[in-house]
């Protein structure tokens, strides 16, 4: 649950720079957008995959 919380977390985090790319153009803003994005991609793996071997203990 705690990666689960990282994951809410850095979403809540990379808002004020999705809204400065998208309504502003802000190029930067996007960089950052992106870079979060890929963070979220590999913590949403690490969350599957703790799902799955938990699953499967059972």
């Amino acid at each position: 649950m705690e990666k689960f919380s990282k994951l809410k977390e850095l979403i809540a985090g990379v808002e004020a720079d999705a809204e400065k790319f998208y309504n502003s153009g802000n190029g930067a803003a996007g960089t950052r957008v992106r870079k979060a994005m890929q963070d979220l991609k590999g913590l949403a793996q690490d969350i599957r995959t703790e799902v799955t071997d938990k699953k499967n203990a059972k």
